[in-house]
This record gives structure tokens, sequence and C-alpha cells, in this order.
């Protein structure tokens, strides 16, 4: 064996090791989807409070938020509820283990128990609420009961106790006005919540003025809240009504035709591959995984000891940039060693790493994201019954989804919708794909390097739904023979989430 390969052997197992950790660590991660859709239930809640004059629209409205949306809130916070306990008694079991066995804990750990136990919480605090309107006192002084015991045994929690205390005042039987209710409500509590808490308030000190002055807010953000749910919830449903006749013609063509239809594996070309399967492992471990799993921690932890920063301490903006500028010296660290490894065979078949606007690449790119959508939706709804709310999700999300600030915004769109389609695709569909035609038939490329398209993302839960998608971006760029075309799927996808992301943050305020 040469010293190449005793280093590529080395760097593989060292790199299988710190993403199976990855992998690992994200098992006791929740997903983002839970958020999502507690912030889309948000979202609804606010529109109950629109008032309409019209009786058809009033009835319109009541047809898009369902008859009893208040109860169906309640229910989706109890299903997040019961996800995230799981999960919390999951991650705290892990600690106790490894305390029992004097293992050192992960800091990543410990601060995944923090975050899962506020959020409960703070899911406490908001169930209450939810049940106050249903009717259930006794429940909701329950739900906030719970929430001060739990700041008992975490300080940390004390604020939100507070909050808990000042609405058990409000909805007792006999009422008790703390003398900090207003500001506390205002600080813990957002959106329809903090609404209904201020409604209660008001009507009990006969504030008239401010609860008119409410009202009228009120009627503002449901309006909004109104039209966002429709981008949100329109959009995706409008494409994916077409993405379903896409594949139903499809796979008809298919039916009819074979050999001649659009999903005929015989009319998948393989490329021709000047090199062999060593330059694949090089660049995959080099370029990617060692560039990703070792030496950019290690030269960001270096910039970080020498000029003090820390990313932790970034505001909005600073974490935007940093999260750009690690990707940038990922890319620029994985093109320079799929470059260097290559730079031998050169000049390449025509074939390879194409990019051309002549063609027809926008439609199969246009066509290959209506497509994907309603595959990826199918997956991802089974990939929750098999999660249950676990298995991490991308960090960007939800940095995104929090986020407030439009420069941020911005440069996440930078690396979402531009520079993510960009490198990863010269890379996975560019590359990978092709290269591996010359062991395996092109259906079979598509589904591998699918696979570690999924698996380099570094989230348990993402791997049956990025794989899917990394598999139409594979079919697309198989057909059109054009880098584009897949760039443009990849971008529309990225584009989409984060627009979504973005309204439903914008939403809760």
């Amino acid at each position: 064996m040469t010293i190449k390969r005793v280093i590529l052997v080395t760097l593989t197992v060292l790199a299988v090791f710190l993403m199976g950790q990855d992998l690992l660590n994200s098992w006791n991660q929740p997903q983002i989807q839970s958020r999502l859709e507690l912030y889309q239930t948000n979202l609804l809640l606010r529109a109950t409070e629109l008032q309409e004059n019209d009786p058809n629209m009033d009835a319109a409205r009541k047809a898009f938020l369902g008859a009893e949306p208040t109860k169906n809130a309640l229910e989706q916070y109890q299903d997040v509820q019961q996800q995230v306990q799981q999960t919390l008694k999951q991650t705290q079991a892990l600690l106790s283990e490894r305390d029992s066995s004097n293992k050192a804990q992960p800091e990543s750990l410990g601060q995944t128990e923090r975050k899962l136990t506020r959020l409960v919480t703070e899911l406490d605090l908001k169930l209450g609420i939810l049940r106050s309107q249903q009717g259930e006192a006794a429940l909701a002084q329950t739900e906030w009961s719970k929430v001060i015991q739990q700041a008992e045994a975490d300080s940390g929690l004390k604020p939100l106790a507070a909050t808990a205390a000042v609405l058990q005042g409000l909805w007792a039987k006999s009422p008790q006005l703390l003398p900090d209710a207003e500001p506390q409500i205002q600080k813990n509590l957002d959106g329809w919540f903090r609404d209904r808490a201020l409604t209660q308030l008001y009507t009990l000190q006969q504030r008239s003025s401010d609860l008119q002055a409410l009202e009228i807010t009120e009627q503002q953000a449901a309006e909004k809240a109104l039209t966002s749910l429709a981008i949100v919830g329109g959009i995706p449903v409008l494409s994916g009504v077409i993405g379903i006749g896409l594949l139903i013609f499809a796979i008809g063509q298919w039916v009819l035709q074979r050999k001649q239809a659009i999903l005929s594996t015989e009319s998948l070309q393989p490329w021709t591959t000047p090199w062999d399967g060593e330059t694949i492992w090089q660049v995959l471990i080099l370029g990617f995984f060692m560039v990703g799993q070792i030496a950019l921690p290690i030269l960001l932890a270096v910039l970080q000891r020498a000029t003090g920063l820390n990313p932790a301490g970034f505001g909005e903006q600073g974490r935007a940039l940093f999260i750009l500028f690690n990707y940038v010296l990922l890319a620029v660290g994985g093109l320079g060693v799929l470059y260097w490894s290559i730079k031998s065979y050169l000049p390449l078949p025509e074939d390879w790493f194409r990019i051309s606007l002549k063609g027809n690449w926008f439609w199969w790119g246009l066509g290959g994201y209506f497509a994907a959508l309603p595959l990826v939706v199918v997956v991802s709804l089974v990939n929750q019954k098999i999660w249950q709310g676990r298995g991490g999700s991308n960090p960007i999300l939800p940095i995104a989804l929090e986020g407030k600030n439009s420069f941020a915004l911005a440069i996440f769109f930078v690396t979402a919708a531009i520079a993510a389609p960009i490198f990863e695709e010269i890379l996975f569909r560019g590359f990978l794909l092709p290269s591996l035609t010359r062991y395996f038939p092109v259906w079979g490329a598509i589904i591998l390097s699918s696979f570690l398209f999924a698996v380099a993302h570094l989230s348990l839960s993402e791997v049956l739904p990025l794989m899917t998608l990394g598999m139409v971006l594979g079919f697309v760029y198989s057909r059109s023979r054009n880098l584009l075309s897949s760039m443009l799927l990849h971008s529309l996808w990225n584009s989409g989430t984060l627009l979504s992301l973005i309204i439903l943050g914008s939403g809760q305020g």
C-alpha cells in the first residue's frame, strides 16, 4: 500500500468517526419541523382574530382556518410537547449514563438539555392560555403551576415562572392582579398568546381605551397573518399540484413509451470517466470531509484565538457573515482539492462540468423543482413518524426562522440560494455522480451520490428527504447534461424553504 493510500485510509477513518459523532449528536436535537408547525399554528391563531363584516368573507375565512382553530392549536401544542418531553428524557438519560460511568459530558449535550427544558416550560406557559380559551380553567392553572415548579429547580426559568404567576392571577376564580403583570406579559409572551393575556388584564382593569387600541392592533396583525398563511401554504400547494401533474404525465408516458419516455433509465447515458475510484475517494475525503471536518474547524479555532472573536457572541449580522465566510472557505477548499485531483486529466470530455445558457436547462430545473415537492413531502411525512421530532436540522434554518435583521437575512439567502447550490452541485452532481457511472449504472450512481449528499448534511432526520431531493437533482442533471439545471432546482428549493422561514418568523410578533 502506497503512502498516499495510507493517508487516505487514516483520514477516512477519522472523517467517518467525526461524521458519526455529529450524526449521533443530531439524534438528541429537535427537528425544526416541529417549530415550523407551531409557528404556522400561531399564525392560524392570529388570523382567527380577524373580524369580517361581509358574511361571505367570514364564511370563507372560517373554511380556511377550520371550525375549531383553538382546539386544533391545543392538540398541536400537546403533540409537540410530548415529542419534546420524550427527547428531553432521552437526553437526560444519556447524561445520567455518562455521569455514572464517569465519562466527560459533551458541552453540546448539556446545551441541548437546557434548550429542551426551556422549550417544555414555554410550551406549558402557552398551553395554559390555550386551555383557558377552551374553558378549561383548572387545567390551565395546572399548566402554569408546572412552570413555577420547574423554575424552582432551574433558576434560568424564573422569568417564565413570574409570567406564569401573572397568568394564574388573571384567570383565577378570584382574580389577583400582580403589579408587574403587563411588563411580564409583554416580555415573555408574543403574538396571539400575548394578546389574550393583555385582553384579560385590560378587561379586569376596565381599561376600555387600551382594549380598543389592542383590538385595532389585533385586526392589523390578523390581516398580515392571513396573507402570510396564504403565501406559505398557497405557493407550495400550487407547486405541489403542478408537480403531481408532471409526475402523473411522466409515469403515464413511461407506461406507454418505455424507452422513449422521460423516466426511461435506458436514456440515461454514463459519462466517460478518465480517473479511477482512488481519485473519487481522494476528492470526497480530502475535498469535502477533511476540509469541512478537520481543516476548517482547526483554521477557525486558530483565527478565533488570534483575533479573540467568539462567534457565539455575535449578533444576527455577525452570525450570518460568519456562516457565509465558513461556507466560502469550505467551497474554496473543496473545489481546490477537486481541481488539484483532476488537473492531470484536463482537458475533459465536453459533457463534464458543463455550464451553458443554451438548451432546455431552465425547464429541466423548474420541472424538477415542481416534481420534487410532492415526492419530498411524502417522504418527509413518513420521516416524521420515524424520528418523532428528533434527529436535528440544518443549523442555518432555526437562525433564519428567528432572524429579524434584513441584512442578515440577505446574507442567509446568498449562502443558501447561491453559494450552496453552486458548490454542492459542482461536487455532488458535476463530479461524484458522473465519476460513479464508471462502476455503476447511471441510476445506481444517482442513488449512491444522493445518499452521500444527504449524509454530508449531518442530520439524521434529513437523510431521507435530502436523499429524495438529491435523486431528483441527479436525474435532472443526467438528462439535461447541464449543471445550470440542477443549480436552478437546488436554488429554488433552498429559496422556497428560506422564504417560508422568514414569513413564518416575521408573523410571530
